[in-house]
């Protein structure tokens, strides 16, 4: 079980890195051109990064939900918690790619 953990670890690591990429980036936007697009952008990134820490939060340093997580969660929610998370992943990366090109 503690291979799925360490996978929703590093992908959530990685999602929290990309969100900062493009949050920096759609804020830099908002601040230089001051549309509703940029702005919603913004906030997106803002919400989706407070997700993302949260769940790296859960999964590294919470003393009881990291232990469940760890010992207590059957496998099948870990293929669906997992696959949203590499989903989410892919997503951010197409999508950081699609900003910065």
């Amino acid at each position: 079980m503690s291979l799925w953990l360490d996978v929703a670890r590093v992908a959530t690591a990685l999602n929290v890195l990309l969100l900062l990429g493009l949050g920096y980036v759609w804020l830099r936007n908002y601040m230089q051109f001051r549309s509703k697009h940029t702005l919603g952008l913004s906030v997106f990134a803002l919400l989706l990064l407070g997700e993302n820490a949260v769940a790296l939060y859960v999964y590294s340093w919470d003393e009881v939900l990291s232990v469940w997580f760890a010992t207590a969660v059957p496998p099948e929610a870990w293929h669906a918690m997992l696959a949203l998370h590499v989903l989410e992943f892919f997503a951010l990366s197409f999508l950081l790619w699609a900003t910065w090109d």
